[in-house]
């Protein structure tokens, strides 16, 4: 685990943070990086904070979907008794008679 000191208007915030790190450019309306601002000041987080913070719970997400998506999938591909023990009870002239 790495310990970085990230410096916000002059305060220091001691940050944990258990991967390298990488600098990068950003640009990005000036009026959203005000409003930024504005709320790294409220939750005593810098601007990269909480780019991180919102970048690690999309990585996070997206992670989550996959797994769900494959986790479905292979349900879809087991096949499920969907109380019918496999057999069909009713014909499909039958079906068709019922939606008139």
């Amino acid at each position: 685990m790495r310990l970085l000191i990230t410096f916000f208007r002059g305060t220091p915030f001691l940050v944990e943070n258990g991967m390298d790190t990488q600098n990068i450019t950003l640009s990005i309306p000036k009026e959203i990086l005000i409003n930024v601002k504005v709320i790294g000041a409220r939750r005593q987080r810098s601007v990269s904070g909480l780019l991180t913070e919102m970048l690690e719970r999309l990585v996070q997400q997206e992670r989550e979907y996959g797994r769900a998506k494959s986790r479905h999938l292979r349900w879809l591909e087991n096949g499920h008794d969907l109380g019918t023990r496999g057999k069909i009870a009713v014909k499909r002239d039958q079906l068709d008679e019922r939606s008139r």
